[in-house]
């Protein structure tokens, strides 16, 4: 069985295509969960596999089996040491596997992670432990060869947790996947960083028990989503606005031919950096961002939840002698979960904003009273980088058609706000605006490729 994967820097889903059914896999009754993992005591080390005697026995009966399955092929005989770093391969895969078992069996076991929501409300409950959030987004920079470990590991333990989810689900085992993958991955190394994701993500799922992976390009999926459900053949302009990036695919789909990509072009901005715009802008305010000493830097360092290392550089800083109210309050957001709080509460506001002229969010675990509010108007301000950026984009793509597009397949979590419709629609006010599905319309294309 092999299935799709949306491993999204917001949210994860996954499917399979099952005859003519698309069956998408279920987390905690969602078909999708928030790309996060709460470890309750500290970051689970892969490298703590350790083989034991039972082990190397196994080790030894395996590498039997496999040197008596290429006699039998008649192939050349392979050197020892691959065929035990094979066979070990397989014991560990096993050992992760009686891992989750365990996990699944044992609430109260401490040694294994909680993913999605939970991870979250985990994570503030307990008041303790490594909460990593969106590590797709760091997966392109620079990392020293440690913290690529830790990040792999990481990305090893969600896509397990899709794994073995969708097996039980699927009543069958799953061992391959078609993941879904950026036109343009965020990262600080250029190209280089789009390769270094790709060889960290397929690390991460030989670590997670897939024997075979594959990527494609997720504009790329969801044009396969809506060639399905399109009647007539058109030419389309995929829109695929993320948490992390940005991609757009131009295609020929629908009717009784096969869709065609003719070609795709992206950019390394999505949601999230809408998220920190309205974090500087609307809340870092009342924590003296314009209004004390404080380097800029420091508040970015507080907002931006998903790069690990920015966390622990605010987490170490000394607000003692920060005039009041500030340092009480940059204090308070030290503590206790403060930066997820926040970040869930900046979110909130970003996405009621998109239906309403007004929103807030309640600051009272920084300080009794607290609180923050802001108006659409100030969302679209806080958006106009993000735009500034989208436009461009959208300028670049009109300027390389030979003619306009039929129609624009939007799509992807920032899909829905009105602002980025408009870009849209403005670069090409000829084109119908299809609306597709914002959460799964990438994943079922990738159940399709996968099925294919």
């Amino acid at each position: 069985m092999k299935i799709g994967i949306d491993f999204g820097t917001s949210y994860s889903a996954a499917a399979a295509r099952i005859g003519d059914r698309l069956v998408h896999i279920q987390f905690d009754g969602q078909p999708q969960f928030r790309t996060a993992v709460f470890f309750p005591t500290t970051l689970p080390d892969l490298d703590a596999f350790e083989l034991d005697g039972a082990m190397e026995a196994e080790v030894e009966s395996l590498m039997r089996g496999l040197r008596s399955d290429q006699a039998r092929a008649g192939a050349a005989p392979r050197p020892s040491a691959l065929l035990r770093r094979d066979a070990i391969r397989i014991v560990r895969r096993q050992w992760l596997e009686a891992r989750m078992r365990d996990a699944q069996s044992s609430a109260a076991d401490l040694q294994h992670a909680v993913f999605g929501e939970a991870a979250i409300e985990s994570y503030l409950l307990e008041g303790s432990g490594n909460l990593v959030q969106s590590p797709k987004s760091m997966l392109g920079f620079n990392l020293h060869p440690r913290a690529k470990e830790t990040i792999t590991g990481i990305a090893a333990h969600i896509l397990e947790h899709i794994r073995l989810t969708a097996s039980q689900q699927l009543g069958t085992t799953v061992r391959a996947a078609t993941l879904g993958r950026p036109v343009r991955f965020r990262s600080s190394l250029g190209e280089a960083g789009g390769e270094q994701a790709l060889a960290l993500l397929r690390d991460a799922a030989a670590q997670a028990g897939f024997d075979a992976i594959d990527f494609l390009e997720e504009p790329a999926a969801a044009a396969l989503h809506y060639h399905a459900e399109s009647p007539q053949r058109h030419t389309t302009l995929v829109v695929d606005i993320g948490g992390g990036t940005t991609d757009i695919a131009l295609a020929d789909v629908g009717g009784d031919g096969a869709p065609r990509v003719h070609r795709a072009w992206g950019v390394a901005n999505g949601g999230t950096d809408v998220d920190l715009a309205l974090s500087m802008a609307q809340v870092m305010p009342v924590f003296g961002k314009g209004a004390s000493r404080i380097p800029v830097h420091h508040f970015v360092e507080a907002a931006t939840v998903q790069d690990m290392p920015r966390q622990r550089d605010f987490h170490k800083r000394d607000f003692s002698h920060v005039d009041a109210p500030f340092g009480a309050r940059l204090q308070a957001l030290q503590r206790d979960g403060g930066t997820t709080r926040l970040y869930r509460g900046v979110e909130g506001m970003k996405v009621r904003l998109s239906a309403h002229d007004e929103a807030g969010h309640a600051l009272d675990y920084i300080e009794p009273g607290l609180r923050v509010d802001a108006t659409r108007a100030a969302l679209e301000t806080a958006s106009a980088r993000f735009l500034d950026t989208i436009g461009a984009l959208l300028d670049d793509v009109r300027g390389d058609l030979d003619a306009p597009p039929d129609s624009l397949f939007l799509t992807g979590g920032m899909s829905g706000a009105p602002y980025v419709q408009a870009a849209a629609q403005a670069r090409f006010p000829d084109a119908r605006i299809v609306r597709g599905d914002p959460s799964l319309g990438v994943v079922s294309g990738l159940a399709e490729h996968a099925r294919n």
